[in-house]
């Protein structure tokens, strides 16, 4: 019988082995901007380069697994670090040449972390870093178009979910958090709307009571707000008109 026919006995020498493997763009806010953690390959191929964290999956662990251990040893976050970060699955990439050694298909993922101290290299990572996530930056294999669609759908899950406080300490002020979507999204916000957006949300950030922050201006401390419990945004909290792509 041919081999994919009714009641054909499968045959798995039949089809040529490739390897799958992970892929990571976490993203942070800092110094005022967003910024993407990057690795410097230690080894070939693109010796040298910049590339996103990742790594091959190994038979006995879960793509997600994978991720989180490759974050790990890529960039020398500790294991509970890594293991508490929220990893987003963004999309799968196949095509047959995305890498010159063998064909590999990767599960990329998207995570957003609150400001991290500089990570310490690891693994195959000759150097590890926090750098601008902005455009125009070429990275090996297809990683600059996994960055630019990573990018993309964090914009686009903020106005709909709550993960914006992902990029933020435990305890934030709501100027904070806004300068979590003006970084994300490249626009400024209407600070008293703004403002309105989020506390009628319901279940987005719950104020600490008794909590405050001194700020750079002659106001009064800033009230203390932390994530509520809420996964979704009703009603969502949509970027303004004009918005860059």
């Amino acid at each position: 019988m041919e081999q994919g026919k009714p009641g054909a006995p499968y045959d798995p020498y039949a089809f040529t082995p490739f390897a799958v493997a992970v892929d990571l763009a976490v993203f942070t806010v800092r110094e005022g901007g967003l910024h993407v953690l990057l690795i410097r390959r230690g080894g070939p191929p693109y010796l040298g380069a910049w590339a996103l964290p990742g790594g091959f999956v190994l038979p006995d662990e879960s793509a997600e697994e994978a991720a989180r251990r490759e974050l790990a040893e890529e960039t020398g976050l500790s294991g509970e670090t890594a293991a508490a970060l929220h990893l987003e699955q963004l999309r799968t990439y196949s095509e047959p040449d995305r890498d010159p050694r063998m064909r590999v298909v990767s599960v990329a993922y998207a995570a957003l972390v609150p400001d991290l101290p500089e990570p310490r290299r690891g693994g195959d990572a000759a150097h590890a870093q926090w750098m601008p996530a902005g455009p125009g930056r070429a990275l090996a294999f297809d990683h600059t178009r996994i960055l630019a669609d990573a990018h993309r759908r964090i914009g686009a899950r903020i106005e709909y979910s709550c993960l914006a406080t992902s990029f933020c300490p435990p305890e934030f002020t709501l100027g904070e958090l806004q300068q979590v979507y003006e970084t994300v999204w490249g626009t400024a916000l209407d600070r008293p709307n703004f403002r309105r957006k989020v506390l009628a949300s319901p279940g987005f950030v719950e104020p600490v009571p008794g909590a405050a922050r001194l700020t750079g201006g002659r106001g009064k401390p800033a009230a203390l707000y932390r994530a509520g419990p809420a996964t979704a945004l009703h009603p969502p909290l949509l970027r303004p008109e004009g918005r860059p792509e």
